[in-house]
């Protein structure tokens, strides 16, 4: 089987791996399409002996360190955000060893396997990373969730988070009432809501009167991963892990320039 046909369906997911690191769609999706035309110029340099699936984010990482692309770098810019300057409180190597294994659910052997370390090592960046997201920014998160227990179960883990639950919108309707009572730092949203509304229009109506970070929760991601139209950069597969949840939240929140420390 030729390497494009080993690696497509994977391609979407590690589209969501590289927005994540980066930030961005058009960051992340520019990333992934430098690592394909570097397949296609010396396609010897994906390994054979091993899962396509490590083997296309093994490459992915190796182009992403050789050329610079970590936008953990520092900046020399008047007036940073304390979002950028979170960013770069969590070090590079830790970040990819808790996506790899929180946000894209491979296994610490796989996580190791891809960045080449011994499994304790894989293991170490994990917990390294857990403990530097633990000591960033806190902020005021809306859910719009229709299904109570789903709602509970996230709740928790943005409080456990050190954030704080403005409200839990189960419609539309209900989303917008509560944006309009308190503006939200960050929006955890399903797509489809309990009156047979759908949280992504909620989502587009909402950023046309704020500016906030959106986590997409669905138990479809390929239909929001099409490219054929703007993207979610942090997206949730239901059913979901609440390490995948609470990795989301910290990645959106370091990437996001309004974000910053409530005040005491």
């Amino acid at each position: 089987m030729s390497i494009a046909k080993e690696i497509a369906p994977y391609l979407p997911y590690l589209r969501r791996f590289a927005r994540a690191l980066s930030g961005t769609q058009a960051s992340g999706d520019a990333h992934v399409v430098a690592m394909l035309e570097a397949l296609v110029a010396d396609p010897s340099g994906f390994p054979r002996d091993i899962d396509p699936r490590i083997g296309l984010y093994r490459v992915f990482l190796k182009l992403w360190s050789s050329v610079g692309l970590d936008t953990s770098e520092p900046v020399v810019e008047l007036g940073r955000s304390s979002a950028e300057r979170n960013l770069e409180a969590l070090t590079p190597r830790p970040r990819q060893a808790f996506l790899l294994r929180t946000v894209e659910g491979f296994s610490i052997d796989e996580v190791a396997a891809i960045m080449q370390v011994s499994a304790a090592d894989a293991a170490a960046l994990v917990q390294t990373a857990g403990q530097e997201i633990a000591e960033q920014v806190a902020t005021d998160v809306l859910i719009i969730e229709d299904e109570p227990i789903i709602a509970l179960d996230i709740e928790t883990m943005v409080e456990e988070l050190g954030h704080s639950v403005t409200g839990v919108a189960r419609t539309q309707r209900e989303a917008i009432a509560l944006v309009g009572k308190k503006r939200p730092g960050l929006v955890l949203a399903d797509i489809q809501l309990a009156d047979g509304s759908s949280g992504l229009d909620a989502v587009n109506e909402i950023l046309t009167s704020i500016d906030v970070p959106v986590i997409f929760i669905t138990a479809y991601p390929e239909r929001l991963l099409t490219g054929d139209r703007p993207e979610p950069a942090f997206l949730i597969t239901k059913p979901f892990q609440p390490e995948a949840v609470k990795a989301a939240i910290s990645q959106a929140l370091f990437f996001d320039r309004r974000a910053g420390r409530k005040a005491a």
